[in-house]
């Protein structure tokens, strides 16, 4: 059975730059399967010039021709209501913003004019939180909405000559992350795509017979299944093109630690750069690391070895936002180490510069404004001829919920913020690269990485900064200018207004202050390019981490409902395909890789089972990491109780009972979540998840009593893969253990169906394990028990928060997707219900095995029918509504002894 067409009927779906290239293709499509859609477009040229309504109107005509409903809009993005009006006006809705339009002005940093970047700015950065604020009240009103931002390599990676591109591509990645994090709870998924394809823009910049395999429609199913209501995807980035796809997310060091001392210098920081710069265990956090955890360990570590003295003598510094805070404190280290200090603050730079003086510093003052880069830079020149090390800290905040973002909080941030670090930087590169010489830091925050409530204005402007600091650093590499980007945490005037007043005495500026000297020294171990987040005494590198994603053939034409099928594969961070990309080279090898990705009939698919059968083999010798899973005495009441406890079942629900105890068939949960080694799509061919049965549960239970709090690791192993000829089968076998004491607690087979995925020529039989492939035949006789439980209509929300997060369990709208008319309980929910009744009846068991039979609907009545013979109680369980079966062919086999209930 083929997946269900991806339909928006009766949906608006506004398209951004539409007249053209990428815009056009998402219009045609959304026209061709059912929404209604605004076709905007100014009709200027790819550098932002001129006007005019042809290019929209054709789009709308073509889509009109074929049935389908639209209407054009000739706005400028950065007149975003009136887009948005046109959607309302004409279809009384929005559902799906596509923020695509697009412009280039690509010059080297040296050569940028302010309109090259002004221009940049207004288009891709304005023009989307134009249309996104005047779409926002009608999506939160609605409860749902869909987003998508046009992220680019350019903005990821960093890339020559494209600063102000960059820049405006990595402020959507922020403004995103912070809008997914807002509109979550109201149903408005918000996501990003990096794609590349041939288009006006393009054209100008690639080479004939690459950009005839980047054509603008291998970009549409990603999004058409982003943008679906079905999608549960949300702060997500994809880089797309060429018929591969991949997600990408951010990876954080653990990172060094030092205590908060006198000890904490630069150069004890760069004793410890491996540790900066340990990915061993990394995190991939949707924040900033915890500041008063880091802060207490810290201070109870011993003094650091303070390492080399850095020298500034004779170097001039100019620290932006000076006058207090970080600026102060970075000031105050580089002029005890001999540098020159120009101090900028639009409020008063004269404490800081006076403070200097008394030590014996020279240090001058400045009050322009950081938007007026010249005059700041002019002061370094003027008292001391020179500038060398440039850092980029001023900084205002203004946050407030999107819903009630106004321009001018918008424009003020993005100005002080990304403007005054560009106008700043480009004020000072001309003596930099007359002197072939110069260091900038620039200052992000985790707010802009990871995105952040209430501050979209902040967190586009402080992605932007890093954005523009990876192409600035591409730029500056070859005449010794080195360009790195800081994410500090510290208590200061701003983060005053977010921060409980202990927290901002504890986490002293003068923290993160020894890694900015470090980074601006001739010492700094990674010259140019980091990313690094820092504070309480602590220093962690981050990076981008992808995933070996999926590629599709380039001779074969791209469907929504194919990408689906690969879904799994391109979100995998874990089956040991993952990258880190870190420059538009190691961006875009995966998409020209798959350019010799071409279907071949038949020669190609025997290629492709012999590449199945061998990837199978291998997996079967992967070995797992280790899963953790930790539970304790309310996770156990929680899993009893989603599996039919009452309040009455004492041994069940209630920690103090002396017979307080977890249902055995909880051994199921610990793997729940647990990565394994190999990937589904790897294993067997045209795998999807919308194709995937769950046929066979066997839990084997190994330490008795089974404890009801402890910390365990789960480690997952492919068992074997089946041909079926229509079906794929796949057997996963999960060992759990004590983490403790190594013993092992329990061992899960979980079998699959995966149809649509045989014919590899694979064997299609099974080998004989003994009790986990045992089938169990009902006797002709009457059962020796039964028992009857009538489910809840809470119970599979309640058996959710046992770890099973799949929104076919809770979700209408998906489990419509799904082919059933509402929500289904989990096969695993029911197998515990029965695996409660043989217990109750007949006692503890050592292992038990089901076959998964049919589909149980929440509120129906569950008939467990149960026989023993010798020491196994075999069982099937019927739902009684329908007469029909949901577990057959089962079996127990006792541990002997009573029950404990």
């Amino acid at each position: 059975m083929a997946p269900p067409e991806l339909r928006y009927d009766g949906q608006t779906v506004v398209v951004t730059g539409a007249g053209g290239g990428l815009g056009r293709e998402y219009a045609i499509f959304f026209g061709a399967r059912g929404a209604n859609v605004v076709v905007n477009d100014l009709g200027g040229s790819f550098k932002g010039e001129g006007k005019g309504s042809q290019a929209a109107d054709k789009v709308v005509d073509e889509i009109r021709s074929k049935g389908g409903k639209a209407v054009a809009n000739y706005d400028s993005v950065t007149d975003g209501e009136n887009i948005i009006k046109t959607a309302i006006d004409n279809f009384g809705r929005i559902d799906v913003l596509i923020n695509n339009a697009g412009i280039l002005r690509d010059i080297s940093f040296k050569n940028m004019k302010q309109q090259d970047w002004d221009l940049i700015m207004a288009v891709h950065v304005k023009g989307a939180y134009k249309c996104a604020r005047a779409a926002w009240p009608y999506f939160r009103k609605q409860k749902y909405g869909r987003l998508i931002s046009t992220a680019s390599a350019a903005g990821l990676f960093g890339s020559f000559g494209q600063t102000n591109y960059s820049a405006a591509k990595l402020a959507l990645v922020g403004f995103t992350e912070t809008l997914a994090k807002e509109g979550f709870k109201y149903n408005i998924l918000c996501n990003v795509i990096a794609p590349i394809a041939a288009s006006r823009m393009t054209e100008t910049v690639m080479p004939p017979d690459v950009l005839e395999n980047l054509k603008p429609e291998w970009i549409v199913p990603l999004v058409a299944v982003l943008t679906h209501k079905s999608s549960t995807e949300t702060g997500a980035i994809y880089e797309c093109g060429g018929g591969h796809m991949a997600k990408l997310r951010w990876e954080r060091a653990k990172g060094a630690l030092l205590r908060t001392d006198d000890s904490l210098t630069p150069g004890a920081i760069a004793l410890k750069w491996n540790e900066v710069n340990n990915f061993k265990e990394a995190e991939h956090p949707q924040g900033p690391g915890n500041a008063m955890e880091l802060l207490e360990t810290a201070a109870q570590l011993p003094p650091s070895q303070t390492g080399e003295k850095l020298d500034f003598k004779d170097k001039v510094v100019l620290v932006t936002g000076g006058g207090a805070g970080l600026g102060r404190a970075y000031a105050l280290q580089f002029a005890a180490l001999g540098a020159k200090l120009v101090i900028n603050d639009l409020a008063n730079p004269d404490p800081v510069v006076q403070e200097i003086q008394k030590l014996g510093g020279q240090a001058v003052g400045n009050k322009a404004n950081v938007v007026d880069g010249e005059a700041v830079i002019k002061s370094a020149i003027d008292a001391y001829g020179r500038i060398d090390v440039l850092i980029n800290n001023a900084g205002i905040l203004r946050d407030k919920a999107f819903a009630n973002m106004t321009d001018e909080q918008w424009d003020i941030i993005n100005q002080v913020h990304l403007n005054g670090t560009y106008s700043c930087t480009k004020a000072a590169w001309p003596f930099f690269l007359k002197q072939k010489y110069g260091r900038v830091i620039n200052t992000t925050s985790t707010s802009g990485i990871y995105g952040n409530f209430g501050q979209a204005n902040y967190a586009a402007a402080k992605c932007g900064i890093l954005g523009f600091s990876k192409s600035l650093a591409l730029e500056g590499k070859k005449y010794n200018i080195f360009v790195n980007t800081i994410a500090p945490n510290a208590g200061t005037a701003l983060t005053r207004t977010i921060m409980p007043e202990e927290m901002v005495q504890a986490l002293k500026p003068d923290y993160v202050a020894p890694l900015v000297v470090l980074l601006c020294s001739d010492k700094a171990p990674t010259p140019t390019g980091g990313l690094y987040e820092c504070g309480m005494g602590w220093f962690a590198a981050t990076r981008w981490q992808r995933t070996g994603g999926h590629g599709f053939p380039i001779d074969v034409k791209l469907t929504p409902e194919a990408v689906v099928s690969q879904w799994a594969k391109i979100n995998n961070f874990d089956d040991g395909r993952a990258d880190h990309p870190h420059d538009n080279a190691s961006g875009l090898q995966r998409i020209m890789a798959n350019m010799e990705n071409k279907s071949k009939g038949a020669k190609k698919e025997k290629k492709a089972n012999a590449e199945v059968l061998a990837a199978i083999e291998e997996a079967k010798n992967a070995k797992a990491e280790g899963t953790p899973f930790n539970f304790d005495e309310k996770d156990v009441i929680l899993y009893n109780l989603g599996v039919g406890a009452k309040r009455t079942d004492l041994p069940l629900v209630y920690e103090n009972h002396d017979s307080f105890q977890v249902l055995p068939t909880f051994g199921v949960i610990p793997p729940f979540n647990a990565a394994a080694p190999f990937s589904m799509g790897d294993v067997v061919p045209n795998f999807s998840p919308m194709m995937l049965l769950h046929g066979e549960q066997y839990l084997e239970i190994r330490k008795f009593p089974i404890p009801t709090e402890a910390n365990l690791v789960s480690y997952p192993k492919l068992i074997e893969v089946l041909d079926k000829g229509t079906a794929g089968v796949v057997v996963m076998g999960t060992t759990t253990k004590d983490a403790n004491t190594g013993e092992d607690v329990f061992y899960n087979e979980s079998t699959v169906f995966i149809r649509g995925s045989g014919g590899f020529g694979g064997p299609s039989k099974g080998a004989d394990r003994g009790a986990s492939s045992a089938i169990h035949k009902t006797p002709k006789r009457a059962p020796d028990a039964v028992v009857e439980e009538k489910t809840t209509e809470e119970q599979a929300a309640i058996y959710r928060l046992s770890g099973d997060r799949n929104p076919l369990h809770i979700d209408p709208e998906f489990s419509k997707v799904g082919g059933f008319k509402e929500p289904i309980l989990h096969g695993l929910c029911f197998f515990g219900i029965s695996g409660k009744h043989v217990l109750q009846k007949f006692g503890p068991y050592k292992n038990i095995k089901v076959r998964f039979a049919g589909t149980v609907i929440p509120g129906q009545t569950l008939k467990t029918e149960m026989w023993k013979t010798n020491n196994v109680v075999v069982f099937q369980t019927t739902v009684v509504e329908t007469g029909k079966l949901c577990i057959s062919g089962a079996g127990a086999e006792l541990l002997g002894g009573g029950s404990k209930l």
